[in-house]
């Protein structure tokens, strides 16, 4: 991103609770859902021949409060994370500091970075351990960064997007100090100094193949949901500077403009990706957040009556184009000004992204500046981030929002994230159902019963075919068969329960059940249970 400028146990129960007093956000009481993915194996059962136990009660299909709901986890200069933590433990409880921020919001999503700078947050064949975990680039930490972070957001039935910067090496022009065994450092030829720090040249096929097998290395070896991209292709122009490519343009320009080849060069890795994550697996979602102007009127009848950088003229990404061609799977424009800009206003961007996605299956989330609160002019409000999710409820394209970044949320600047949580977040929401696949068998014996201290404790056989399941609470005894509605969720969670704790001492609850699969299809509820929670 370019800032301008559990307590489990051992059938998998979750615990729904207003613990969320370690969260970093002021006076944002949360939800806390422990691991789930401890299910005991005696507990499961297979999907194939399970008969619906409500055959009449219709699956819920896709509604407008499903959305994406999340936030970027920055770990470039250790913004985010580790934020100057050594030791393993501090690293760890930061992290998980973090996710409970997530959990606080009701987000559902975390875009993780881990790949910054040529390097990685786990062991990788092709590039070195990321300086920004030890303090030494090429230095092991000792222990799995990546799946510790992958295990603790499913754990909270957080979808975990691996986000990698495809060509910035560092921060800093000195190639001394990368790491020995980096690939920049290996290869000079492939690495160009421009403007304060050191780029892979995105010209050369030999870089577009490290990125892929760096990418695909981390899609075969972890249980990610997603691939996440930035906004950084061809670097921002400095000063007025060219990107110093013309060797690689000499050898393999073949003829077309300098422009066009490397709006080409982005293209193709974009493509190539697209297709081979798919290949590797399906239901795994792959994305990107561009800078959030593609061009201006000014320059193309096509573009947004906007006047800022473009991103198609001046970093080569031709992001209209990835989204017509259905070569992702998402995309979240990072709408950093604010409503009634004058250069770029926030109303005119919403509008014309959704337009551009309109009819492609391409789904929409808008990228929020949640670093830019406090700053001056509409920023000072500390409800602009607000009025902008207000704003996206006109447009049924927009399905959520992701907040740069993570530690601008936990901070909670002027009560900006506790008012979007009170605004927008009151109830958890579930993901918008992705293309492809189909929904899986519903739960199966579903119990609830009074809680040995407060609350009641729901439980459900899990089932191979189900990634999640969600739980939803109405009040007082309901009908045993009964669709489901997105304003009685409860929770959606990992393994066979969950404790709610919020259940008030004596009163009567009826839940629901659904499973979900990698896509967020959702299965007809199981046949309900209910039970009256304990007098304190």
């Amino acid at each position: 991103m370019r800032r301008r400028k559990r307590t489990g146990t051992g059938t998998g129960t979750a615990v729904l609770a207003g613990a969320a007093a370690a969260v970093l956000l002021a006076g944002a009481a949360g939800c806390g859902f422990g691991g789930g993915e401890g299910a005991a194996e005696a507990a499961r059962v297979p999907a194939a021949g399970a008969s619906a136990e409500c055959p009449a009660v219709p699956a819920p299909g896709d509604d407008p409060a499903r959305q994406v709901r999340g936030m970027w986890i920055t770990t470039v200069g250790g913004a985010d994370w580790p934020a100057g933590a050594r030791t393993v433990k501090a690293q760890q409880d930061r992290y998980r500091k973090l996710l409970d921020t997530a959990q606080a919001m009701r987000f559902n999503t975390v875009f993780v970075q881990i790949r910054p700078d040529g390097d990685a947050f786990y062991p990788s064949p092709y590039e070195p351990w990321s300086q920004w975990i030890t303090g030494t680039a090429g230095k092991d930490p000792g222990w799995d960064v990546l799946g510790f972070m992958v295990k603790e957001a499913h754990a909270r039935d957080l979808e975990f997007h691996a986000w990698f910067n495809p060509y910035r090496v560092a921060n800093d022009p000195d190639r001394s100090k990368l790491a020995p065994s980096s690939p920049a450092r290996k290869h000079p030829d492939w690495v160009h100094a421009y403007g304060d720090g050191l780029w892979y040249d995105p010209g050369l096929p030999q870089v577009r193949d490290l990125v892929t097998r760096a990418v695909m290395d981390v899609v075969g070896k972890y249980d990610v949901d997603g691939v996440h991209f930035d906004d950084y292709f061809y670097p921002y122009p400095e000063d007025g500077k060219d990107y110093p490519d013309k060797a690689a343009y000499k050898a393999y320009g073949h003829g077309l403009g300098k422009a066009a080849w490397r709006r080409e060069n982005v293209d193709g890795l974009v493509r190539d990706l697209d297709a081979r994550i798919h290949r590797a697996k399906p239901w795994l979602r792959f994305g990107i957040s561009p800078f959030g102007v593609w061009r201006n009127a000014s320059t193309d009848p096509g573009g947004s009556k906007t006047s800022a950088l473009q991103s198609y003229d001046d970093q080569y990404a031709d992001t209209r184009r990835w989204v017509k061609e259905g070569w992702l799977d998402y995309v979240t424009p990072q709408l950093y000004w604010p409503i009634g800009d004058p250069r770029a206003d926030y109303r005119t961007l919403v509008a014309w992204w959704s337009d551009l996605v309109r009819g492609t299956g391409v789904q929409l989330t808008i990228g929020q500046a949640a670093y830019r609160v406090g700053e001056g002019g509409a920023w000072r409000r500390a409800g602009e981030l607000s009025r902008h999710l207000a704003l996206n409820a006109r447009y049924p394209q927009v399905r959520g929002d992701v907040f740069f970044s993570a530690a601008d949320v936990a901070a909670n600047r002027a009560g900006f994230a506790a008012k979007l949580r009170a605004d927008h977040y009151g109830r958890p929401a579930l993901l918008p159902p992705a293309p492809g696949g189909a929904a899986p068998p519903g739960v199966r014996n579903v119990t609830a019963v009074p809680a040995e201290g407060p609350g009641v404790r729901v439980q459900w056989r899990t089932q191979d075919s189900a990634a999640s399941y969600a739980v939803y609470r109405v009040d007082g005894t309901g009908p045993a068969c009964a669709p489901v509605r997105p304003d009685r969720l409860l929770a959606s969670v990992r393994g066979g329960g969950v404790l709610d704790a919020t259940a008030e001492p004596g009163r009567t609850y009826t839940y629901y059940v659904t499973a979900l699969d990698r896509r967020h299809h959702e299965s007809a509820p199981a046949r309900a249970a209910t039970a009256t929670a304990a007098h304190g």
